[in-house]
């Protein structure tokens, strides 16, 4: 198995890294926050997040504040795992020769 091979699919997408580093260094963020960091769509946002569910890499809480629905992420530790192997999958493709 190569270097290439050990990088996760899960992600490839630029949406799900995005999502990945911002909750690495989060505890919990809201959907507005996550939104205006990434500068992404709500449905962009909410169908890569929900991709990252349910590969159990972050969690999800639905809640209401007032009468307005509030969602937010935070990394999951199986997240957290998966995505520091990715990034170290990542760095030892670019020290590779």
């Amino acid at each position: 198995m190569g270097i290439i091979d050990k990088l996760n699919k899960d992600f490839e997408s630029r949406v799900r890294l995005g999502i990945m580093s911002v909750l690495m260094v989060s505890d919990w963020i809201d959907f507005t926050e996550m939104k205006s960091l990434l500068n992404i769509t709500d449905g962009n946002l909410a169908s890569h997040s929900s991709a990252l569910e349910k590969s159990g890499y972050i969690e999800v809480k639905k809640e209401f504040v007032g009468k307005k629905p509030k969602t937010s992420y935070r990394v999951t530790n199986i997240g957290r795992t998966a995505f520091v192997s990715h990034l170290n999958s990542l760095e030892k493709l670019i020290k590779s020769k």
